[in-house]
């Protein structure tokens, strides 16, 4: 790649998949989002993935329904294994080499997740799929995609969403909304700046991991990882 970067994360949540209504998976919505990696993947740097379970299940809502906030969490972990395997399906129908790598091991459908064996399938141009999480409750996939990203030396964390970029408030409540160009992790972490969560957030500031928060449009994944200017930053200020 002569560009731009040359290993990232791309992290979507599972409404995002889910379409309109953020449920289930929304085939349009799977088969675009499929185009995009495998756009990024003709660009000869290496890509990995971590997709949210939300469209499926999500424990803290589970918990209000009254099932045990340990055992929602794992099963939206199981959400995220559903979505991996459908982005997989979807890249290998476009010729794309993928792997999908699970915390939680189920040997029937994808591999458990080694760092070492994720760094190697990278080196080799595969896209790697990082599912369930990070294999414990209490975790959300955010906290996940910040781990995966440190442990196999992703340079950027790209955090494709609804909207183009981070906002004083909700944009889609308040017109007169501030767009951020770029934002210390530390200035998002106490304005509470909805970019991730707070575990995820200091995770990323401790390991001087930046984080693009863009919205998922077509050519935009591409556009991030040349480094072209779209969306907003988020940095270590003493980066």
């Amino acid at each position: 790649m002569s560009a731009g970067y040359r290993r990232v994360l791309v992290k979507i949540s599972g409404e995002m998949l889910g379409g309109r209504d953020g449920n289930g998976i929304d085939p349009v919505v799977l088969q675009a989002f499929a185009e995009e990696i495998h756009a990024v993947s003709h660009l000869g740097g290496q890509t990995s993935v971590v997709i949210g379970g939300g469209n499926i299940f999500r424990g803290l809502s589970g918990q209000s329904k009254g099932i045990d906030r340990t055992t929602g969490d794992f099963m939206g972990m199981l959400g995220t294994t559903i979505n991996a395997l459908a982005l997989q399906d979807a890249l290998e129908k476009r010729g794309c080499q993928t792997r999908v790598m699970s915390a939680i091991q189920m040997h029937q459908v994808c591999e458990p997740y080694i760092r070492r064996r994720a760094t190697r399938h990278l080196e080799k141009g595969r896209v790697v799929i990082f599912a369930a999480g990070t294999g414990n409750p209490y975790f959300s996939t955010d906290t996940a995609a910040a781990l995966r990203a440190a442990e196999v030396g992703a340079e950027v964390i790209l955090k494709a969403t609804k909207v183009d970029g981070v906002y004083d408030k909700d944009p889609m409540k308040h017109p007169d909304a501030v767009k951020f160009e770029e934002v210390s992790y530390l200035e998002a972490l106490q304005r509470g700046l909805k970019v991730m969560d707070s575990t995820a957030l200091s995770l990323c500031m401790d390991n001087h991991i930046p984080i693009l928060v863009f919205e998922l449009v077509p050519g935009a994944i591409v556009h991030a990882v040349r480094g072209e200017k779209i969306g907003t930053r988020v940095y270590s200020a003493d980066a």
